[in-house]
């Protein structure tokens, strides 16, 4: 580990957030994985089975819509820990041996609903706890890293597991990593008060500040840089399995298919972190968004597993990118939104995954698998390029906001040397 990335664990606020983090994202993969099997011993239906991963996708965009006002309007502390418990909460039923299988889908889907907003308080409370500045971007790259690292071992531990206990104690374990994250917020993160004060309904407060983060064409454009890439980028993931079948790899050939690009990510993450200045990874994160999806394009050589390998490598490791992205879009939302900011940021990008994978399955069926992530590439180039070249149209804008509101609670004497300690 860098000394730069040393650096963030040495603030013991940021340990407690990466812990909890951690925990919680082991249970949602226990969660996803026991619950896919346990739907299939229910119904013998791979299509029923197969619907419990996309619920995880497509309720964000209601989440995140909806109920990002939660973000801002209550204490960050309170609402991380809140949403803990209510997705234990909603684990804690599908254990009971007589649950149905409409209750196991519904629980399923407000577990996606709720994690938009867990996910967006939570890093718009990393820019509180590490300032607005690198170590924000450092603190961002290491719960990605985290992330993608549970791509490559998560699922394989997951199945594992399931090999000694049976899918509904696998789901107690994801009832205990939800509390123990729970407990490790409330007890190792500091109260905070509210960004804003509460303001009519929680609906009309979400979409209002929706509306007022989207009305910034600088903000737009970030977003969509966040957003745009992730939905071509997911392509060769969601036809991974065709495309194994297609070389006569078999399994082994479809799991370092799934594994090279998250791979490529956390190498591209690490090198970009503990190697590059900031100023460097600003320099290179418009480049670098251009020319991302670009290794996509050698699908159409019809390229054996080692290629194929490598070029998804490349691709992920593109991927370093959103360092700068971090840098830009933090300093670019007011304050007193950027809960809700970043709320509809996690909403999109896991909506826009979902949504590439579905597009990426109806393409193959006419064009087949390699046309598609070729075609993928060529798209996704073309759009990255327009977006890159927007991005430097509106650098400088002002934010979305005026910075100073009058429903903001005060910031107490106590607080302003802290928090300038922490920033500088």
């Amino acid at each position: 580990m860098s000394q730069r990335y040393t650096q963030v664990f040495a603030v013991p606020e940021f340990r407690a957030v990466f812990a909890a983090h951690a925990l919680s994202l082991l249970g949602v993969i226990v969660s996803e994985v026991a619950l896919s099997v346990l739907v299939y011993d229910l119904t013998g239906s791979p299509l029923l089975s197969a619907l419990t991963f996309a619920l995880g996708f497509l309720p964000y965009v209601v989440g995140g819509t909806l109920l990002a006002g939660l973000a801002d309007r209550f204490p960050a502390r309170r609402v991380l820990v809140t949403c803990d418990l209510v997705c234990a909460a909603c684990v804690a039923p599908m254990v009971a041996p007589g649950a149905h299988i409409g209750v196991l889908l519904a629980l399923r889907c407000a577990l996606a609903v709720v994690s938009p907003v867990f996910q967006g308080t939570r890093m718009a409370t990393l820019a509180d706890i590490l300032g607005d500045g690198d170590l924000f971007v450092l603190g961002r790259s290491l719960l990605r890293i985290v992330s993608q690292s549970a791509l490559l071992a998560g699922y394989g531990l997951g199945g594992l597991l399931l090999t000694v206990v049976g899918p509904r104690h696998a789901l107690l374990i994801t009832v205990g990593t939800f509390l123990a994250s729970a407990a490790l917020l409330r007890l190792g993160t500091r109260p905070r008060p509210a960004r804003t004060g509460r303001s009519g309904a929680l609906v009309g407060d979400s979409l209002r500040g929706a509306r007022q983060v989207l009305a910034d064409r600088r903000t737009r454009v970030l977003l969509l840089l966040f957003w745009v890439p992730p939905a071509f980028a997911v392509v060769p993931e969601a036809l991974a399995a065709p495309y194994a079948a297609a070389l006569d790899t078999g399994s082994t050939g479809l799991g370092l298919l799934m594994c090279a690009l998250p791979a490529g990510t956390v190498a591209g993450e690490l090198y970009a972190g503990s190697r590059l200045l900031p100023a460097a990874r600003e320099r290179i994160a418009l480049p670098l968004v251009s020319l991302a999806l670009l290794p996509y394009l050698g699908y159409a050589l019809h390229p054996g597993l080692a290629l194929s390998l490598l070029l998804l490598l490349v691709s992920g490791a593109g991927s370093a990118y959103t360092l700068g992205l971090d840098q830009w879009f933090v300093a670019a939302v007011p304050e007193e939104l950027r809960g809700r900011a970043m709320t509809l940021l996690t909403a999109g990008l896991m909506t826009v995954q979902g949504v590439g994978m579905a597009l990426a399955g109806v393409a193959a069926e006419f064009a087949g698998v390699r046309a598609t992530v070729a075609g993928a590439g060529a798209l996704g180039t073309v759009a990255c390029l327009l977006l890159a070249g927007a991005a430097r149209r509106t650098d400088g804008s002002r934010a979305v906001a005026p910075r100073a509101r009058t429903d903001r609670p005060a910031e107490s004497r106590a607080d302003r040397p802290d928090r300038k300690a922490r920033r500088g």
